[in-house]
């Protein structure tokens, strides 16, 4: 069986990598590339993608949100001692009626905001395996499955109202440890995996989004602000790893076109590389009437081709 992501994730790419995949790297497909690298690494849905299909040999993730790193070296070292807790947990909320599961979800939530002082998130430890259990159990009773920090770090997602939430999937775990075992998975700042591309690595940056109107403001999924000057820097980024290491590199963001056709922010960042459009489902929208298709940008450091082995050129922007 293969892995999937274990956690929801909002902007998660599940739904895009049939999309996703056509614009893989050429050199992937051929077996060149054996190194993946993920600085952002979110729900973790093209790590697992590309990591079971393909030549990859090692990995590197990281991500800005030491929570998100906790859960994800636990995942990769200590499965079997998670999915123990996340079953307790699981038992002790399913059991509830429907105000009971309420006030259960708050508890956790209390006290997961609660231990976070006293957690060392640089040396893995014991009290790391409880922490991703609560983690995981909020992450799929909380409201619309969202991973969100207020600015002291705190989780603050109210409670969702799911009748039969699947909390535990204790085989895709097993499957989830068994992908990151390739992966070496730190905290940190984007810029640090400078060290370890080289020309035989893909890269693939999915960075908060920018909002693509001025009532859309989700970039929390840690306590850091993402905004347009982080947006600014981690272009240049790319354009360095691009000129100095011969990577393979891919980036996703969101398209202002949506809201503004007159908005090319990212087609001038990126102008000297590709720039593919493709097509998402917008789900978090607190409204319902506002979910629905909507473009996200691709950006790539190479030309992607089709099935039949043509060419998709820069600025063309193809719908796929």
């Amino acid at each position: 069986m293969t892995a999937r992501p274990f956690l929801k994730w909002a902007g998660g790419k599940n739904q895009l990598l049939t999309q996703l995949r056509k614009l893989y790297p050429p050199e992937l497909l051929a077996g060149a590339l054996t190194t993946y690298v993920e600085p952002f690494v979110g729900g973790g849905a093209l790590f697992f993608d590309v990591v079971q299909a393909f030549a990859i040999e090692r990995a590197w993730l990281w991500d800005a949100n030491p929570e998100l790193v906790v859960i994800y070296r636990v995942v990769q070292q200590e499965v079997e001692a998670l999915i123990d807790a996340l079953a307790r947990y699981a038992a002790g909320y399913l059991r509830l009626d429907r105000e009971g599961r309420k006030a259960y979800y708050y508890q956790i939530r209390e006290k997961l905001n609660a231990q976070r002082s006293a957690v060392d998130f640089d040396t893995f430890s014991a009290t790391w395996i409880d922490r991703a259990a609560m983690h995981l159990f909020l992450n799929k009773t909380c409201y619309n499955g969202l991973f969100r920090l207020n600015s002291r770090g705190d989780f603050n997602v109210p409670h969702g109202r799911y009748k039969n939430p699947r909390i535990l999937d204790a085989d895709n775990l097993r499957n989830a440890s068994r992908a990151l075992q390739i992966a070496i998975i730190q905290q940190g700042d984007f810029e640090e995996c400078a060290e370890v591309v080289d020309a035989r690595t893909f890269v693939y940056f999915d960075p908060p989004y920018r909002p693509i109107s001025k009532t859309a403001h989700f970039t929390s999924y840690s306590k850091s602000k993402f905004g347009e000057d982080e947006q600014v820097r981690l272009a240049r980024f790319f354009f360095r790893l691009h000129q100095e290491t011969g990577a393979r590199l891919m980036l996703s963001n969101s398209d202002p076109t949506n809201e503004d056709p007159t908005d090319r922010f990212f087609d001038e960042l990126y102008r000297p590389f590709y720039r593919y459009r493709v097509s998402a489902q917008r789900n978090i929208n607190s409204k319902a009437t506002k979910r629905g298709p909507i473009r996200e940008l691709v950006i790539t450091n190479y030309a992607a081709k089709t099935a039949a082995g043509a060419i998709l050129l820069p600025d063309n922007s193809p719908m796929l």
